[in-house]
């Protein structure tokens, strides 16, 4: 008997993910949002909880209803250059953030972006000992695949580097022996400082409403890639069983197949 050919997919058998991510919490955050939730786009917003209210960020008591249904994550309390700093300011700019967040969105935060792109090997190692699972870099890849590191995560451009060029090579992929990822950075007042708010609205009218694509948060994207490698497949490939809570899907000859949480499969 052959044994079949399996391949994960994303939610729904989709083989394309997008996913955005903002920094600094501030006011622009307001009509950013609302573009995404207007064209079903989900991203990651990374905050400084010591700053907000200050200036033209939003404030502390604006955070859980502005970002709902998308992603709040840590941006360090009050943006330091980390890289510089000693280790025991790091853990608290750090671990006091996701204190400060959580008490106002009553959920773990569970991810991060390095503030001014700083970070090294000993920042990177400190982590997961603070309950971090992803953090992303301010480095791109001009790319469409998943992180090989998801605590050095290179996101595919930042908005101002051939954003619409890369989001038509993006919904026109369809090799579906692949999985794809297109993620995009930045921050949201370089759209008043560069008085191109267009440039966001046409991405998404480019990449909003699909159905071949999935609109994840960061931390989504995260869980459920772990989610798919914590299957346990039998030496034949003729069943898998899912420890998990949430449903993995995979294609078996071309057949989408859902894994339900808690479940075993017959895939042969």
């Amino acid at each position: 008997m052959a044994l079949p050919g399996i391949y994960y997919c994303f939610p729904e058998g989709k083989h394309k993910a997008l996913t955005l991510s903002y920094d600094d919490g501030r006011r622009a955050d307001e009509r950013l949002v609302g573009m995404f939730n207007r064209y079903g786009i989900r991203g990651t917003f990374h905050l400084n909880s010591g700053l907000l209210g200050q200036e033209d960020r939003i404030g502390a008591e604006e955070v859980a209803a502005l970002y709902r249904g998308h992603e709040v994550s840590v941006h360090t309390v009050t943006h330091p250059t980390m890289a510089r700093c000693p280790m025991e300011q790091i853990v608290a700019e750090i671990l006091d953030d996701r204190k400060n967040l959580e008490r106002l969105l009553k959920v773990p935060v569970r991810g991060m972006s390095y503030p001014n792109g700083s970070y090294s090997k000993e920042i990177v190692d400190l982590l997961p000992h603070l309950g971090i699972e992803y953090a992303r870099t301010v480095r791109t890849h001009g790319g469409f695949g998943l992180p090989e590191d998801w605590l050095r995560w290179e996101a595919t451009c930042h908005h101002k580097d051939r954003l619409i060029e890369r989001a038509e090579s993006f919904v026109s992929l369809h090799k579906k022996q692949y999985l794809y990822l297109m993620y995009v950075w930045g921050h949201s007042y370089e759209f008043d400082l560069d008085n191109n708010w267009e440039l966001m609205e046409r991405f998404c009218e480019l990449t909003g409403g699909r159905d071949d694509i999935w609109y994840a948060t960061n931390i989504e994207i995260v869980d459920y890639m772990k989610a798919c490698q914590w299957l346990k497949f039998s030496a034949s490939r003729e069943f898998v069983h899912n420890p998990g809570a949430a449903s993995v899907w995979l294609s078996v000859d071309g057949r989408v197949v859902e894994v339900p949480g808690g479940r075993q499969v017959e895939l042969g």
